[in-house]
């Protein structure tokens, strides 16, 4: 076991099973199925700032996305639009709740090595009951040590979950998100490294800390047990 490093966390969606497609594929079709009842031009950018104004209400998740989308059918058909396209866009919504779970490459294989050096610990946010769904359906809830649904991600929520593993300086927080995963480990005191994924959410760009001694970039978690044995 590692004298550097004592605990491992892993981001869950687009880190370790695929999800923010999902979304992508479901903004395609909101926009269909808004075309016939507005002008708007840029749909994206209204659903966007209606997401960005309801976190703080709703959270993370699909429950949250399926009501902004249905507040900005309203906003942006003057609250004309038919009921059977609201009923459409719950559909959609619901369908989202149970799409199967695949998984990222190496997930498995990243998950299995990092147990080397010590607990494992899966730290995600969005609504508990999905989280949990997609965890089990996962396969992969056996190998954790620990499981923290979290409200939002940042430095003072990794201070408290690693503090029970010995303190952040000595954790590793692996995702996604430049700015839920990696900048907050990083300010806490821990070790953050990026995985990106092919499609990101606006809302969690950031600044990369490039050069900053304890953040790391693998192309994919196939690259991070070579990576670990470096900075453990």
């Amino acid at each position: 076991m590692s004298n550097t490093i004592q605990c491992i966390g892993f981001d869950a969606d687009d880190t370790l099973w695929h999800n923010e497609r999902f979304f992508k594929l479901t903004q395609q079709r909101f926009a269909e199925l808004l075309a016939p009842h507005t002008d708007a031009l840029d749909l994206d950018a209204v659903l966007m700032a209606a997401e960005r104004r309801n976190i703080g209400h709703y959270g993370f998740g699909i429950k949250g996305f399926m009501l902004s989308m249905i507040e900005t059918a309203l906003e942006v058909t003057n609250q004309r639009v038919p009921g059977s396209v609201i009923a459409e866009l719950i559909a959609v919504g619901q369908d989202m709740l149970q799409h199967p779970i695949d998984l990222l490459p190496f997930a498995v294989e990243a998950v299995a090595a990092a147990k080397a050096y010590g607990p494992v610990l899966l730290i995600t946010k969005g609504d508990l009951l999905h989280q949990e769904r997609k965890l089990a359906q996962s396969g992969l809830g056996d190998m954790f040590d620990g499981v923290e649904i979290v409200s939002d991600k940042q430095a003072h929520v990794y201070t408290r979950i690693f503090a029970g593993y010995g303190g952040a300086a000595s954790g590793v927080m692996i995702g996604n998100s430049m700015k839920s995963d990696v900048r907050p480990m990083i300010d806490a005191g821990g070790f953050g490294i990026f995985v990106p994924h092919e499609l990101e959410w606006d809302f969690e760009a950031a600044e990369a800390p490039d050069g900053h001694p304890r953040y790391g970039k693998i192309s994919d978690l196939g690259a991070l047990p070579d990576f670990l044995k470096q900075i453990g």
